[in-house]
């Protein structure tokens, strides 16, 4: 039973090969006609989430000369909401489940910060590891927390986001396989739970790609 319940989560196929991972490049054949036709309420709705999340990611990054990178950040809250709904469909892969993928966004952009800071900053990077007014005793102690904390940001980011869309979908998935077993009062109000549930789904679906981003950010705007 456990076999078949991680079996959505398997980029393997009857094939033998990975073909589920061609569920992150479908963007290709929707997203070039969005752009084309003339615009529509969805175009509008899109243009103005753009516009919010610029001048949200501006706000947290302000040095002037990295005002342009807000376009990167944009395009990888896109990205990962892409998929993140994507897997909400029946039957289609859900890419962002995968470490593979998760850190394959967090950790380039964790090294490239960090190579940027310590290249540049350097001492404005040491400053990061003491904080504030604390303790000479305690000096030791925290730079080593300060340290493994910032070590450990590229796995926090991937994991995160890949342990919040594998529990939602397992969760559904285990409330489904009891349906056959109930009466019809349960099944109602499991029919019920699951649209709740497949709610909730697309909530967390949009926050957390919102909140990769803004960690990325936040994690950018410490090595200006």
């Amino acid at each position: 039973m456990m076999a078949n319940l991680f079996s959505s989560f398997d980029p393997s196929t009857n094939l033998n090969l990975s073909l589920n991972w061609t569920s992150s490049m479908l963007g290709i054949l929707i997203i070039p006609p969005f752009y084309w036709l003339i615009p529509s309420r969805l175009n509008f709705l899109w243009m103005k989430i753009i516009f919010t999340l610029h001048k949200e990611f501006k706000n947290l990054n302000k040095t002037p000369k990295f005002n342009g990178s807000t376009l990167m950040f944009i395009s990888l809250f896109s990205l990962i909401m892409f998929n993140n709904f994507l897997g909400l469909f029946p039957y289609i892969f859900t890419s962002t489940s995968h470490l593979s993928l998760t850190l394959s966004l967090s950790l380039p952009l964790w090294l490239t910060f960090m190579l940027y800071g310590w290249l540049n900053n350097m001492i404005h990077m040491f400053a990061h590891l003491v904080p504030q007014g604390a303790p000479s005793p305690l000096l030791p102690f925290l730079v080593l927390v300060e340290t493994i904390s910032n070590i450990i940001r590229p796995g926090t980011l991937a994991i995160r986001l890949t342990a919040n869309m594998i529990a939602g979908h397992l969760l559904i998935t285990l409330m489904s396989n009891s349906g056959p077993n109930m009466n019809l009062s349960l099944l109602n109000l499991l029919i019920f739970s699951q649209i709740l549930l497949l709610m909730l789904e697309s909530a967390v679906a949009l926050i957390q790609s919102y909140v990769f981003s803004i960690l990325a950010t936040l994690y950018s705007k410490e090595v200006n």
